[in-house]
């Protein structure tokens, strides 16, 4: 039955698709499907972030269930767990409604817990649910060039590619539903880590009288370069077309950050696996959003960092 269910969906390619979520990441998705001439049907809490899709040609309907009478493939891109829990099971969730046989991707970063629970719930209504969170951040989500990280039946992948596809360069199965979500939380782990040591290393290098842009090529030909000190460094004036050469605007927010370092948490308390440094990490990010810096891109721990030395 699933291969039958498979390809019939990959053969009725351009049948509408279902969109929950028009944020930030969520908006700029939604647009590339239709640019790729689906058909999408879309809602959002906030009725505000409709109006994009709209004009360019969405049906906008007024809850996640009335997406789900419309849609036999849905994607839905959210905050945290409980808006996904809200969404897939909610009184107006998408699980009211569903049809028999339908794919459901959730592309939020939330705990693969959630994820695995969603899954159960969808599997009782006869529905398939796969995890698929992103990165990239906003940038590549305009530009297409997304890459999703999948979590679900194997015999499921193919169709989930094909829309995932239009929306990103990288589509990767990672194995049952919410291992995309662990290859997400752990990549997130590691990138804070790197960007707060090579925040630490400009400092002193800058105290001790190196010049910043020197210290940087010096790192990035040595065996302490890493993404944060080559492709997204923190110091101001050191590379162009970075968020910290524009105030920090843009890019990945510090709440977001700190948000995925709280699952990372949560998941090695649960696996009992030691992260000191991933908890020192989601600690340093913490303060930061306390401090006002929650809304700066999570480059800006540089600047946090002088500011702690009272500079």
């Amino acid at each position: 039955l699933g291969k039958n269910n498979l390809s019939r969906r990959s053969m009725a390619s351009k049948t509408q698709v279902g969109f929950v979520g028009l944020g930030n990441m969520g908006n700029p998705m939604a647009k590339n499907l239709l640019k790729h001439g689906y058909p999408v049907i879309a809602t959002d809490v906030f009725p505000e972030s409709c109006k994009e899709v709209q004009k360019l040609g969405a049906q906008i309907v007024d809850n996640p269930a009335e997406v789900a009478d419309k849609a036999d493939r849905i994607i839905t891109m959210l905050p945290s767990s409980p808006n996904v829990i809200d969404v897939y099971t909610g009184p107006n969730g998408i699980l009211k409604k569903v049809k028999k046989g339908s794919l459901l991707i959730d592309s939020s970063t939330i705990d693969p817990a959630v994820s695995k629970e969603m899954a159960a719930a969808a599997e009782k209504t006869g529905a398939v649910f796969m995890d698929a969170p992103v990165s990239g951040g906003v940038g590549a989500a305009c530009s297409g060039k997304l890459t999703f990280m999948v979590g679900g039946a194997e015999e499921e992948f193919t169709a989930a590619k094909e829309l995932l596809s239009c929306m990103g360069a990288n589509v990767v199965y990672c194995g049952q539903v919410g291992t995309g979500q662990a290859a997400k939380i752990c990549n997130n782990m590691l990138l804070a880590i790197g960007m707060i040591g090579t925040s630490e290393t400009m400092n002193l290098g800058i105290r001790l009288g190196l010049d910043p842009k020197l210290l940087a090529k010096i790192l990035n030909m040595s065996s302490g370069r890493c993404w944060s000190s080559d492709t997204y460094n923190p110091v101001p004036g050191v590379m162009e077309g970075v968020p910290s050469g524009n105030n920090y605007q843009g890019g990945f927010g510090t709440q977001l950050m700190a948000k995925d370092l709280g699952l990372a948490q949560n998941t090695a308390t649960n696996t009992k696996t030691p992260a000191p440094l991933g908890s020192l990490a989601h600690q340093i990010y913490r303060m930061m959003c306390a401090r006002g810096y929650a809304n700066k891109d999570f480059s800006s721990v540089f600047q946090f960092l002088r500011e702690e030395e009272g500079q």
